[in-house]
């Protein structure tokens, strides 16, 4: 597999767009109810980059197989030094490494930007494969928001992992950030 893991373009929207489209329509993952347009992913992407997070892609033979971005954890500034992330991988490649590879190389991303935690809010118990890539990641259970969303006809769970970013909370942040 000849994958390659790089930012994300504008012109990466339409393929970004399809897998979280299908995401959106068929699993737990999120919990939107309709998949928002391409327009609206591009303007989402744009707010992400715009504030500086990383927001990135994974290719194989030139389609987009998947993507991963850092965002804003909480919006109160005590928050700055934590990051939430978000990973999709298509469908047909689920299984595969690609959502190894892109999460391994966001978090290297993270840490080089000074970010010090960086949490998953994955959505419901029962996504398995989500749970089990964050854990071989280094990240750790943190909790669990019981029966928090309804979606395709269930309640379902909010698991909260975590994981540290370079010296996580055993130093000081940076001055003058």
């Amino acid at each position: 597999m000849d994958l390659i893991i790089r930012d994300s373009l504008n012109d990466d929207i339409g393929g970004i767009s399809a897998i979280y489209q299908h995401a959106v329509r068929t699993g737990t993952a999120s919990f939107e109810l309709e998949p928002p347009s391409t327009e609206e992913m591009a303007q989402r992407r744009r707010a992400v980059v715009d504030k500086g997070f990383p927001y990135l892609v994974a290719l194989l033979d030139g389609e987009i197989v998947g993507y991963a971005y850092a965002s804003t954890y909480r919006a109160r500034p005590g928050y700055r030094f934590s990051v939430e992330n978000s990973v999709y991988v298509a469908p047909a490649r689920q299984g595969h490494g690609i959502g190894r590879a892109l999460l391994s190389a966001l978090i290297a991303r993270c840490e080089t930007d000074g970010y010090r935690l960086i949490v998953a809010v994955i959505g419901d118990s029962d996504n398995a494969a989500s749970i089990g890539l964050h854990s071989a990641c280094g990240f750790s259970h943190a909790g669990i928001l019981p029966g928090v969303g309804w979606k395709h006809g269930r309640w379902l769970d909010s698991v909260f992992m975590v994981r540290p970013l370079g010296p996580g909370q055993t130093a000081p942040p940076p001055e003058g950030r």
